[in-house]
């Protein structure tokens, strides 16, 4: 063999080699590292289950009644006669002014009244002098009766800005209730709140709120207190809408029928309420029904081929949808494909379990269903 023969063969084994560890490092690199995938055709039999619609919303939990009392006429507080954390009902005294000069006017007011009464009414000028004395007695008599601050409901004092020995001028009492979307605390001399019948405020979407009415049953997650639903019904919704950054809200009020201890005017809380619910009711995965200019229908699986129908939905849910023609219990839906990895050589993780061949968990709708990978 000559020398150039020689060295074309040693080349061309060379060449054989590179190209024999090139495909192999390719194979330990990128065949080992689960980046070819196939997709899995799966399935969901349909089947009979609970099947419920939740809107859910965000809000604050608010007290159902709270008030702010102040005096109806200008003195010096001589006594206040509760504290913070006391529990009142309407009408029990809390507050008092120096009540003399009031009581100085009512007198004065009565004896006016005797000396008009005195002269007689025989006259329109007697009579209407008569008349003024009256008027003149009975607003002596409101300032004197003003000079008492009373509870303007039942509840728990929640704040006290004067102490004695403070003048203070004339104001009104505010009130506030749950019903409304009003959040602002009233202000006052005492502010009185109900804390055992606490309501929740939300917002909803514009596209949900022509599905809430009253007496909807709801479950309300107060964020301070996780692990502790509390019950609740829809207690009135909002007319009138508002509108934040170009966002279109429903105010709704909820009724909470069991506050747990320690709920609190003012925590956040999360709701969902049932807006439409069906029991034990044909139903496939939602993910499964597709709906086209109002026109639903599903792909089902059978002997190996696929063929899509048309069905009539019901209650439609997050996770399930109830069909109420166009299926029969037991057929297989086709499920949306999900990507799988080919790799061979990594071990699956201990008890997990491969996509198309594993059991769903089930949701707010009903329990889980199991997926056939084919």
């Amino acid at each position: 063999m000559t020398r150039r023969r020689r060295s074309l063969l040693i080349n061309g084994l060379l060449v054989v080699v590179l190209l024999g560890a090139g495909v192999a490092g390719y194979l330990v690199f990128f065949g080992s590292s689960g980046s070819a995938q196939t997709t899995a055709t799966r399935t969901a039999a349909a089947a009979n289950r609970d099947v419920s619609e939740v809107v859910t919303a965000s809000g604050t939990v608010q007290s159902s009644f709270s008030a702010a009392a102040s005096f109806g006429t200008t003195g010096t507080v001589t006594e206040v006669n509760v504290k913070v954390g006391d529990v009142v009902t309407k009408g029990q005294q809390l507050a008092k002014l120096d009540p003399t000069q009031a009581q100085l006017q009512v007198d004065i007011a009565q004896g006016n009244l005797n000396a008009a009464l005195e002269k007689g009414t025989s006259t329109t000028a007697l009579l209407n002098a008569y008349k003024q004395t009256q008027l003149a007695l009975q607003q002596a008599k409101d300032a004197l009766a003003s000079t008492k601050l009373t509870a303007p409901g039942d509840g728990t004092i929640t704040s006290i800005t004067g102490a004695v020995g403070q003048k203070v001028s004339s104001g009104n009492t505010s009130t506030s209730t749950g019903t409304t979307t009003t959040t602002t605390a009233p202000s006052g001399f005492v502010v009185v709140t109900d804390l055992k019948n606490l309501v929740l405020h939300a917002n909803v979407s514009e596209s949900d709120v022509s599905k809430l009415k009253t007496d909807q049953a709801a479950t309300v997650a107060v964020n301070a207190m996780s692990g502790t639903p509390v019950q609740a019904k829809v207690a009135s919704v909002d007319l009138t809408p508002t509108t934040a950054n170009n966002v279109v809200q429903y105010g709704v009020t909820l009724a909470l029928t069991e506050p747990p201890a320690g709920l609190r005017p003012g925590q956040s809380a999360s709701v969902e309420i049932t807006v439409a619910q069906a029991s034990n009711v044909l139903a496939v995965p939602a993910a499964a029904v597709q709906t086209v200019s109002g026109a639903s229908s599903v792909a089902v699986m059978a002997n190996g081929a696929e063929t899509r129908k048309t069905v009539e939905i019901g209650v439609r849910g997050d996770q399930y949808v109830e069909i109420k023609t166009g299926l029969t219990a037991g057929e297989e839906v086709v499920l949306p494909p999900v990507t799988t990895s080919t790799n061979t050589n990594r071990q699956p993780q201990q008890g997990g379990t491969l996509p198309g061949t594993g059991t769903g968990t089930g949701n707010r709708t009903g329990g889980g269903f199991t997926g056939t990978g084919r």
